[in-house]
């Protein structure tokens, strides 16, 4: 690869017909599997074909949720139950649907329609059930949203089994007409591994892969993780609807116990086993358990090893799936195949010379004004009065002895812990009140004091999560990101997977994610704690540059007195919650109050003679050892 000026790999971007050509591909792959099972064992091979196919559509509705979003959704098979009922009622023949359901409103059914005119219409219905209900489940995360989907599930169970004059209750409904064949089925399998697969990465995709690594990075970025998890949500509820209707059609006889806990928990069982953060994971893992499933049915009934005979053991394919999921928590947690997808080889798609990032518009030049803020946590005072001023295109450092209230500004300043009093102004905008990612897209980026990445996002991805966020378009934003990665001496790195990279390269990716978003103040929460002086250096070097070439205002935090000092046009101190000087780095260096706080005054020490301020060189170099002050 040739090399820049300043002995740095240019700039590449990633060809944006990766995915969709590894998407085609694994649906092909699927498809000749199918056709080779089906052609090679006859009518017990189309069956375990067709059922595999239909279990794939399935599983591919739940990790579009759950693999993206990071919570493990029982609730989908309820999606299931009502695709199955609503696609029965407008494909029955009317003689039948008055035969089976004599008080099913007329309405509702008996159009005989073709099987794909009712999938698209499942499909709307799905997609309509999933956007209502989704309105609370989207806003909770984790264990929480977990146990709500499994509650959607109770509630849509007990509906349809109480809804007799809709359904027969818990009487079988029959004379569904049978028409998933292994052709429908592996149609409806071809369009799911594309649908999954490119929406995992596109645009909300890939932002809802950041929230799931970090939501609170996420937020920081300016992604609104309640809209990212209800739009996958919605689609997914579209996508398990479809999925129900062709199960439905292919057993041609239900009742609501067929869309309960034990279909989930099977399906749930295939997405982890094979990993449910990639599609190709949630493909082998529908292949796998089947197969496991299949084997331990046959030894239902008892069989002999040896002298011995086992006796009947129903219930087997349960506890051997119940097994699986548990060894492979416990030895492999992200699924046996991991993040990795089918993927083909990168000379078919060489990363290409970035291309000039797209016009956009300039942000305004703007100081922030912290008016009187107090913070308190409970009965704490973390910040108490704090005015100051922020000035574009300068470096302000702000410094404090351990629990000063340093971390707890940055925090309210970002949006992330509203204020108690006062307020903090970036033109009109209010950022004390939050929320983040609005403070994000009104022109305030930050990083944190521990770093904070999207772990399983390659190094590229982290930047252009950033981007995308400020309504970038994908081009422009890989564009933006290129530029960003090469800024900070990571461009040669933008392939590898970020939880990989080495501590200070961390950092700078931490400040990449934060420039991507085109911000007019860059807040910097000790950017450089935990580097050697060599990284130090490279870091003081870049961020030097950044005011003058970009605009860009810049707030610094770090416990290295020295970097802040060579760094800083004005530094701001607080010590207990309170500023106690403001200036140039000279002038509260010599401040009492300032060398009170760090060093002591003659009256605290008891008479002795007062220490002098410390004193920093101009700028630090590589070689030179630095003092770690703390501050």
């Amino acid at each position: 690869m040739p090399m820049s000026s300043d002995g740095e790999a240019p700039p590449t971007v990633a060809s944006p017909l990766r995915a969709p050509a590894e998407a085609a591909l694994l649906a092909v792959v699927v498809c000749a599997a199918v056709a080779a099972v089906t052609l090679g064992f006859g009518l017990p091979g189309e069956r375990a074909a067709t059922l595999f196919c239909v279990n794939l559509c399935a599983v591919l509705a739940f990790q579009t949720f759950s693999g993206n979003s990071g919570v493990v959704s029982f609730g989908h098979t309820a999606f299931m139950g009502i695709g199955a009922y609503v696609s029965a009622w407008i494909t029955m023949p009317p003689s039948m649907l008055r035969a089976t359901l004599p008080n099913l409103p007329a309405w509702l059914g008996g159009y005989e329609a073709p099987t794909l005119i009712a999938l698209a219409v499942v499909a709307v219905v799905g997609a309509v059930v999933a956007l209502i209900v989704g309105l609370p489940v989207a806003r909770l995360s984790g264990a929480s949203a977990a146990i709500a989907t499994l509650g959607l599930l109770i509630i849509v169970y007990s509906v349809l089994a109480g809804a007799r004059d809709f359904t027969r209750g818990n009487q079988a409904f029959y004379g569904i007409p049978r028409t998933t064949d292994i052709w429908v089925a592996g149609t409806a399998a071809f369009a799911f591994i594309l649908a999954a697969r490119l929406f995992r990465d596109s645009r909300v995709g890939l932002c809802l892969r950041a929230v799931r690594d970090d939501e609170t990075a996420a937020t920081a970025s300016g992604l609104d993780p309640v809209r990212l998890r209800l739009a996958a949500w919605t689609l997914s509820g579209a996508m398990g609807a479809v999925a129900g209707a062709l199960y439905g059609h292919m057993l041609g006889a239900f009742t609501p116990r067929d869309f309960s806990f034990d279909l989930a928990f099977g399906l749930v069982a295939m997405m982890i086993v094979g990993g449910m953060g990639t599609v190709t994971g949630a493909l082998s893992g529908v292949a796998l358990v089947m197969a496991l499933q299949e084997g331990l049915q046959r030894l239902e009934g008892g069989f002999a090893i040896g002298p011995f005979t086992t006796p009947q053991l129903f219930g087997l394919p349960v506890v051997g799936a119940s097994l699986a999921i548990l060894i492979v928590l416990l030895y492999r947690p992200a699924g046996l195949f991991g993040l990795r997808e089918l993927s083909l080889p990168d000379r078919f798609f060489a990363r290409r010379p970035a291309p000039p990032g797209a016009a956009v518009p300039e942000r305004p030049s703007r100081p922030i004004e912290i008016e009187h803020v107090s913070k308190s946590f409970g009965g704490l005072a973390a910040l108490t009065d704090v005015t100051a001023r922020l000035v574009p295109g300068r470096v302000t450092g702000l410094i404090g002895p351990n629990g000063a209230g340093k971390s707890t500004l940055v925090n309210v300043m970002a949006g992330l812990s509203p204020a108690t009093a006062g307020r903090v102004l970036l033109g009109d905008a209010r950022l004390d009140q939050g929320p983040p990612q609005a403070t994000a897209r009104a022109g305030v980026a930050r990083t944190f004091q521990n770093i904070r990445l999207f772990e399983a996002l390659s190094v590229e991805e982290n930047v252009i999560v950033a981007a995308l966020a400020q309504g970038l378009p994908p081009a422009t934003a890989r564009a933006f990101a290129a530029r960003e990665l090469a800024a900070v001496g990571l461009a040669g790195s933008a392939t590898r997977i970020s939880g990989a990279l080495p501590y200070g390269s961390r950092r700078r990716l931490e400040i990449a994610r934060a420039l991507a978003a085109r911000p007019e103040f860059l807040l910097l929460d000790e950017p450089a704690a935990g580097m050697n002086p060599e990284e130090t250096a490279d870091l003081a070097a870049r961020l030097r540059d950044l005011p003058a070439t970009r605009g860009v205002g810049i707030l610094l935090i770090d416990h290295d007195l020295p970097f802040v000092m060579a760094l800083c046009d004005h530094v701001i101190v607080v010590n207990r919650g309170e500023v106690i000087a403001t200036g140039t780095p000279a002038e509260v260096q010599r401040h009492p109050a300032v060398i009170e706080a760090y060093l002591g005054t003659r009256a605290a020490t008891g008479g002795r003679r007062r220490k002098p301020a410390p004193q920093a060189p101009s700028r630090p170099t590589p070689k030179q050892e630095r003092p770690h002050a703390q501050t």
